[in-house]
């Protein structure tokens, strides 16, 4: 159960979420010794054969694995997502990954071009984010990175679990299922990993396209072709209809937190005939006042940080979620433009939150565009936040 988020000062390093992060780098030389080392003979138990030494191996990199789940889980629900921790967690995973890639490679149980083509896509991403960070513009990860990880982990522990086994011709390798299995999942995992690639390239090609004049890079983007508005809102109309009778299906109660749209969000979701079996009502928090003194959030996270931040629009969404008994609720804070841009947070930078019951997220979007056009995007993103939420809690519901 998640408790209520509660900002995390700048002197809180040593949070729970972080540690477990440590833990998890200092743990990765014991996974390399359990598979690599003759410990049984240090220890005296030379019955442990190499097939018992690839199990226990196999073992403690699943142990590994899982503090990354863990980790993530207590800095979102306990409202301590830190710099630190943004930094460590996924430097964490890499370490983990390569450790484990290498002695696959030392073992002769795995060749090397999917090795380079994992580590590859890691300096690649690295770079871009890099290049991002100089800018102050966060990339958000899509659901291509994480099946992309959970697809690597499958794989390295069906290849530590496969080392355990010899063939001796290939026809026997083919024929036996473990062996099988490993290779489809390793170019699954191959496949999803120059996929998120090439989205995080897609994703930072206006960062990517070289210097430009700073009158040029301070002008406003051109704003979208009236036909291009009127498809927008054809889908936000769609939209909000299906995540008014979803949520009126399950019997769940939707609420919203909005400060750039204004009231836009619920206002969708309220024209749609029969959403007051389901919809509970709308906080428009324009001003950091209200946002502060309605919906609770921090101020001392929006004078240190902004109003457009990830913490801002977690809070918001736990604001909302109890101040009107909701299931659901959504949150959005950004940058509509023309003006308003910051350091590190152009025009088009939102933040689209999401609370329930059982915890907290949020996502940052970059959207194009003018005003209007960046609205009608964060009202399209806040939907697709709820209709997901919306589509979880039913699916556990029914105990699918």
């Amino acid at each position: 159960m998640t408790t209520t988020i509660q900002p995390t000062s700048p002197e809180k390093l040593w949070t729970p979420a972080n540690i477990v992060t440590l833990i998890r780098i200092c743990l990765v030389p014991v996974f390399v010794l359990a598979i690599l080392s003759p410990w049984p003979e240090w220890v005296g138990l030379p019955g442990i054969t190499m097939e018992a030494k690839c199990v226990i191996a196999a073992g403690i990199f699943i142990l590994i694995s899982c503090t990354d789940w863990l980790d993530g889980y207590l800095a979102r629900s306990r409202g301590e997502v830190t710099d630190f921790g943004k930094f460590m967690d996924p430097l964490a995973d890499k370490i983990l990954v390569t450790a484990a890639l290498i002695a696959l490679v030392e073992l002769a149980v795995l060749p090397g071009w999917p090795v380079l083509i994992i580590l590859g896509r890691e300096f690649i991403v690295s770079g871009v984010r890099m290049v991002a960070a100089s800018k102050g513009t966060v990339i958000a990860a899509s659901w291509y990175g994480k099946a992309k990880t959970v697809f690597q982990i499958v794989a390295i522990v069906l290849f530590l679990l496969k080392d355990s086994l010899t063939f001796t011709s290939a026809a026997g390798a083919f024929s036996n299922p473990m062996f099988v299995i490993s290779w489809a999942v390793m170019v699954i995992a191959l496949i999803l990993t120059v996929m998120s690639m090439l989205d995080y390239l897609v994703k930072a090609r206006h960062l990517l396209r070289g210097s430009v004049s700073r009158a040029a890079a301070e002008e406003p983007e051109s704003p979208v072709a009236p036909n291009e508005i009127a498809a927008l809102q054809r889908a936000v109309d769609e939209a909000a209809r299906s995540v008014v009778e979803k949520a009126g299906a399950s019997g769940l109660a939707l609420a919203t937190a909005e400060s750039l749209t204004g009231g836009l969000i619920c206002a969708m979701l309220t024209s749609v005939p029969g959403s007051s079996a389901s919809v509970r009502g709308g906080i428009v928090s324009y001003a950091s006042e209200v946002k502060e003194e309605v919906l609770g959030v921090s101020g001392d996270v929006l004078s240190r940080q902004g109003a457009v931040d990830e913490l801002v629009a977690l809070q918001m969404a736990r604001g909302a979620l109890r101040e009107l008994a909701a299931d659901i609720a959504v949150s959005v804070t950004g940058i509509a433009g023309p003006g308003g841009a910051e350091p590190g947070k152009p025009v088009g930078t939102v933040w689209v939150g999401c609370a329930t019951a059982k915890g907290t997220e949020a996502a940052c979007h970059h959207f194009e565009g003018g005003r209007e056009a960046v609205r009608l995007q964060t009202v399209a993103a806040a939907l697709a936040a709820l209709e997901a939420a919306v589509g979880r809690i039913a699916e556990e519901g029914t105990g699918r």
